[in-house]
C-alpha cells in the first residue's frame, strides 16, 4: 500500500470515531433533559409565579376549606403581668420616734387596731427631757401671767410703776414663746404632749387596720430610727399593680373594668376598676404601671401575690379571619385569596389582636374576598 492510501485510511477511521462520539453525546444530553410528569394531586404555579392553580383532577380541591372575612363588633382584650400591693393610704409602718427601751407592747401579730389606739410605750431619755422642758415652760407662763395680773392691779392703785408692768408683759410673752417651742418639740415625738415628766412616750396607731408585721419585743432597746417596729395595713381594699406594655397603654381607661387571675386561686377571677395610669414609662421594660382597686373583704388577696390582669379594650368594628387561614412568608402574615376559580394568590395582611379562634385583620382584606380558611399549606 502506498503512502497516499495509508493517509486516506487513517482519515476515514478518525471520521468514523468522531461520528460515533457525537451520537453518544446527543443520546446522553437527551437523557439529561428528559421531563418527568408531576405526580397526581400537585398544584401548578401561575405564569407570574405569584398565583397557584389547582388542577381539576387534583385531590387538593376536596381538602381546601373556604370562608370570607367577617365584619364583627368585638371587645379585644390583652394581658399584663401584675402583683398585689397594699393601698398606701391604708398602710403604715411604725417607727420609733426616739432611741429608747420598749416598756410595754400592747398589740400582737394579727391584731385588729383602731386609729389612735395605743400600740406600745417607749422610755426615751430625750423625750423625758422634752417633757421636763414643756412642764417648766408651762409653769413659767403661769407665773408670768400671775405677775402681770398683780402688777396691773397695783398700777390701778398707783403703787406699781408703768415700766414694771411693761417688763411683766414682756416676760409673759417670752414665757409663752418658750412653751410653744417646748410643745412643738414634743409634738415631733408624739401626739401626746400633756403627759407628766417621767412618763414613757406613747406610740399610737395612725390608721385602723391589722398588724401584719411585728418586729419588736417588750424590753427591747431600739436605737435605729429607720427600722420599723411594726406594720399596720387595712387590707379591705388592695391594689393590683399591672405592667402594661407601651403598645397597649392607649386601650387602658380610668374606671375601666379589669379582671385578675392569681396563682393562689387558679379557679377564680377577681374584678376591679382602674384607679389611675402611671405618668412615667419604664425605660427598661417599656411598660407603664397601672393600678387597679380590688375589694378584699375576706383578706384573701395578700400583698406580694403574683397575678395576671386582663384588660378589656373599647368595643370596635373589625374584620376577622380564622387563625388557620394565616401563614407566614419571610416573617409577614399572608392568606390565600381566590382571584379566579381555583386560582389563588398569597396576599400580605396586617394583623391585630389574636383570640382563641380568630385574628383581627387591620389591612389587606375586604369582606367580599374569598379566602382559604384551612389546609392552605397544601398550596405552598
Amino acid at each position: 500500500m502506498n503512502k497516499t492510501a495509508c493517509y486516506l485510511a487513517v482519515a476515514a477511521a478518525a471520521a468514523c470515531c468522531a461520528a460515533h462520539m457525537s451520537l453518544n453525546s446527543a443520546h446522553m444530553a437527551a437523557q439529561e433533559t428528559e421531563v418527568h410528569p408531576a405526580p397526581s394531586g400537585a398544584v401548578d404555579k401561575g405564569a407570574e409565579q405569584n398565583t397557584v392553580v389547582v388542577p381539576e383532577d387534583s385531590p387538593v380541591r376536596k381538602r381546601l376549606v373556604f370562608d370570607s372575612p367577617k365584619q364583627e363588633d368585638i371587645q379585644p382584650t390583652f394581658l399584663a403581668p401584675a402583683a398585689v400591693e397594699a393601698d398606701p393610704a391604708r398602710f403604715a409602718r411604725i417607727y420609733p420616734p426616739l432611741s429608747g427601751r420598749i416598756m410595754t407592747l400592747n398589740v400582737h401579730l394579727g391584731d385588729s387596731v383602731n386609729e389612735g389606739q395605743l400600740l406600745a410605750t417607749l422610755d426615751a431619755p430625750d423625750f423625758n427631757e422634752a417633757q421636763s422642758d414643756a412642764f417648766k415652760a408651762r409653769s413659767g407662763l403661769d407665773l408670768a401671767d400671775k405677775t402681770l395680773a398683780r402688777l396691773f392691779l397695783l398700777l390701778e392703785h398707783g403703787v406699781a410703776a408703768q415700766k414694771d408692768v411693761e417688763q411683766a408683759r414682756t416676760d409673759r410673752d417670752v414665757a409663752r414663746s418658750e412653751l410653744e417651742r417646748a410643745q412643738t418639740r414634743l409634738r415631733m415625738y408624739t401626739q401626746l404632749h400633756d403627759q407628766k415628766p417621767g412618763e414613757a412616750i406613747a406610740i399610737k396607731s395612725p390608721i385602723s387596720g391589722t398588724v401584719i408585721d411585728l418586729a419588736v419585743g417588750r424590753g427591747e432597746f431600739r436605737n435605729d430610727a429607720a427600722a420599723a417596729m411594726m406594720t399596720i395595713a387595712d387590707l379591705s381594699t388592695v391594689w393590683i399593680a399591672a405592667n402594661v406594655q407601651e403598645k397597649d397603654i392607649r386601650n387602658v381607661l380610668k374606671d375601666g373594668e379589669v379582671t385578675a387571675a392569681l396563682s393562689a386561686y387558679p379557679e377564680e377571677t377577681f374584678s376591679g376598676k382602674v384607679l389611675f395610669v402611671g405618668e412615667m414609662l419604664d425605660q427598661d421594660t417599656r411598660s407603664v404601671k397601672v393600678r387597679i382597686a380590688f375589694p378584699n373583704p375576706e383578706d384573701r388577696l395578700k400583698p406580694g401575690m403574683f397575678a395576671t390582669a386582663t384588660f378589656r379594650c373599647p368595643s370596635q368594628s373589625v374584620i376577622t379571619v380564622p387563625n388557620t387561614a394565616i401563614f407566614q412568608i419571610h416573617g409577614t402574615s399572608h392568606v390565600f385569596v381566590e382571584i379566579a376559580p381555583w386560582t389563588f394568590e398569597p396576599r400580605e395582611i396586617k394583623t391585630g389582636t389574636q383570640t382563641a379562634d380568630h385574628t383581627i385583620v387591620l389591612a389587606g382584606l375586604q369582606t367580599a374576598d374569598r379566602i382559604v380558611a384551612r389546609e392552605g399549606s397544601l398550596l405552598q
